[in-house]
């Protein structure tokens, strides 16, 4: 990166931070410090940012809860976007009622916010961490439901094109994956348009409840970045990783859940290298034993120690 630091502070002015550690901004809470870090509070601010940062030819990356994405003890030679862009709003009276939203908008807000006005086809996000735009990236799902059974299009911005609206076809969605992340194209994503069918408040928000408290038995709470692997086909990521007697193994302070083993939690004191040794022995193991070979529903961001 050839920009001088100056550049970037006084573009940014005084949302403009430095040194500030990751791990204050992940789920996992891991994770070096970063270039620099801004928080965007609305889309003109995140519209002006990414055009800049691409003219500038600065890597940068836009994060929303910081789920999903595991970044390295050495930090990112970039830019954080912090995506605060959270606003939200129900057309309930539309055919079929929609939910605009806008990329930095919490999931489980959505969720409820919709069973409470007696719509029904987003209780699935109740309790998915992360924000709209990280679940379109990596179509987020639960209980059988996903991003790509519930959007209707999603706005995005390229260096190229400017904005473009893709409409859910278009973003060939597949098993926690768009085509936005598969080809790891110059992208950021704005806001959605979701779909949602009428129901009742009261059936809606039971099914929320019933989901919530699923999620609460069979998943742990705490530092994570969530599901680790992608669940290959015919089978769970979970199980097998149990099968090879890694169910609430701990190596220093990271360890696979006793309670569901494809999350890897930490007790406050692990480091992204740490996480990154249980994964990569899961892979092995599962490997040697099975002869599959379990893929990251998570990303890596930054230089890892990594032999893999």
């Amino acid at each position: 990166m050839s920009v001088p630091l100056r550049k970037l502070q006084a573009f940014f002015g005084q949302a403009w931070q430095e040194n500030v550690r990751m791990a204050n901004y992940t789920t996992a809470r891991v994770g070096g410090t970063v270039l620099g870090l801004v928080p965007v509070n609305t889309l003109e601010e995140l519209r002006k940012a990414a055009a800049f940062l691409w003219s500038e030819d600065v890597p940068f990356k836009l994060i929303g809860s910081g789920s999903n994405i595991l970044v390295s003890d050495k930090g990112y030679a970039g830019v954080i976007l912090l995506n605060r862009c959270h606003n939200i709003k129900i057309h309930s009276q539309e055919e079929p009622p929609t939910i605009y939203a806008e990329s930095g908008a919490n999931l489980s807000n959505i969720a409820r916010m919709t069973a409470l006005r007696g719509l029904t086809g987003m209780e699935w996000a109740g309790s998915v961490p992360g924000s709209v735009g990280g679940a379109i990236y990596g179509n987020a799902g639960a209980f059988g439901s996903d991003v790509s059974q519930c959007l209707l299009t999603v706005q995005i911005l390229t260096p190229e094109q400017g904005e473009v609206t893709l409409t859910a076809d278009q973003m060939a969605f597949s098993y926690r994956s768009s085509i936005l992340k598969r080809e790891k194209q110059p992208a950021v994503i704005l806001s959605a348009l979701f779909k949602a069918q009428r129901s009742t408040r009261e059936a809606a928000w039971k099914l929320l409840a019933e989901y919530a408290e699923r999620r609460r038995q069979t998943q742990p709470t705490g530092n994570s970045t969530g599901s680790t692997f992608k669940n290959p086909p015919g089978d769970y990521a979970g199980r097998l990783i149990e099968a090879v007697g890694l169910k609430g193994f701990k190596a220093e302070h990271a360890q696979f859940s006793p309670l569901h083993a494809n999350f890897i939690v930490n007790d406050g004191q692990s480091s992204a290298q740490e996480y990154l040794s249980l994964i990569r022995l899961a892979q092995k193991r599962v490997r040697e034993q099975f002869g599959i070979e379990l893929e990251l529903e998570i990303e890596l961001l930054g230089d890892f120690d990594d032999e893999h």
